[in-house]
């Protein structure tokens, strides 16, 4: 049902993303405005609803889903506490954006599937950022045109400054290059299907008993073979390029060079240190295709399917990483809610 006027939003997680989302609602986007915010770490709610006119500060998600004045949930809490937020905004049928993960496992990612199914329609986008990237729509909007011919290899770089306090080996795959298996599922077209993990020598910078970098290879139902380079110490800055290799030319993106100096006797430019600044755009356009979607009574973008397929292939990843070998993605059939003609974006 479409919703007039400015729609009521509730940020449940107020952490940095949710921080993020918070300013972004009130400050960039249009047609929306942070009524609730929800943090189990009550005084922290407090402080950032005190700094929003008509804001209240709740320790309870399904308190914040059931006021009056919320007409939509923006999910940003830890990955673990997803699932029980899905299903209680599926009771007060309210649209969500949800950020990854969907839910930590596929087996709880399938329980949101199949509680949205019986809705009947769909009330979750998942945040999966890349797909409103300016350079990611770009190298998409190429591929759909069939101009390069059939993909036939991807190459992914995705390369952090540093991780952070407490990360595990298989943070790797759960964490950053779920975001390559959502892209690439979403640039080619085509489902995961089998997952190797190859272990190089660990950096000396990585953490004690970290494996960091990794070398991820997926393989696809379309015959396409896609690799990932995930490499979170890397010590120089934040990156993320991808190169897809078809049949009549390649294309690559995230290069990075905005802008190029020439000063005493070197020349260079600058790399982005972290992940918030360097899509910071294509969090804005996220948000807005979420918040306009929803005034018109739409559902666009990631669906709970691609949350649910990307989980899948999350356990495969750990797997292969754990145990060594190829491991086989496995995923139930694809529901007709989630008919990929029937989704857009």
């Amino acid at each position: 049902m479409a919703r007039q006027g400015t729609l009521q939003v509730a940020v449940v997680g107020t952490g940095k993303m949710g921080a993020d989302h918070v300013r972004r609602v009130q400050e960039v986007i249009s047609g929306a405005r942070v009524t609730a915010v929800v943090d189990v770490d009550a005084e922290r709610a407090k402080d950032v609803a005190a700094r929003i006119d008509g804001c209240t500060a709740y320790s309870d998600p399904a308190a914040a889903m059931a006021a009056a004045d919320v007409d939509a949930v923006l999910i940003a809490s830890p990955g673990p506490a997803h699932e029980a937020a899905l299903l209680t905004a599926f009771e007060h049928d309210l649209p969500v954006l949800c950020e990854k993960p969907l839910t930590p496992d596929a087996a709880s990612a399938l329980r949101v599937l199949e509680a949205e199914q019986k809705l009947g329609r769909r009330r979750v986008q998942v945040g999966f950022m890349r797909r409103y990237d300016a350079e990611y729509m770009k190298l998409k909007s190429l591929l759909n045109t069939g101009q390069l011919g059939r993909p036939l290899m991807l190459h992914n770089r995705h390369r952090n400054l540093a991780s952070p306090p407490g990360w595990r080996s298989e943070m790797l795959i759960n964490d950053s290059v779920v975001h390559e298996m959502d892209v690439t599922r979403w640039l080619l077209g085509q489902e995961i299907t089998a997952v190797t993990v190859l272990r190089p020598t660990p950096s000396a910078n990585a953490p004690e008993g970290v494996q960091d970098p990794q070398f991820v290879v997926f393989e696809t139902d379309g015959g396409t073979i896609v690799d990932v380079e995930i490499f979170v110490n890397c010590g120089f800055g934040y990156q993320v390029q991808a190169e897809v290799v078809c049949e009549r030319g390649t294309a690559r993106i995230g290069d990075g060079h905005a802008m190029v100096t020439n000063m005493a006797g070197r020349w260079g430019g600058t790399i982005i240190q972290d992940y918030i600044e360097r899509f910071a755009d294509a969090y804005d356009r996220e948000v807005q295709a979420w918040v306009d979607a929803t005034r018109r009574g739409e559902v666009v973008g990631p669906s709970v399917w691609d949350g649910y397929a990307v989980a899948a292939v999350c356990e495969a990843g750990v797997r292969a990483l754990e145990e060594g070998g190829r491991v086989a993605v496995e995923l139930v059939e694809r529901p007709a809610l989630y008919d990929i003609s029937r989704s857009p974006g």
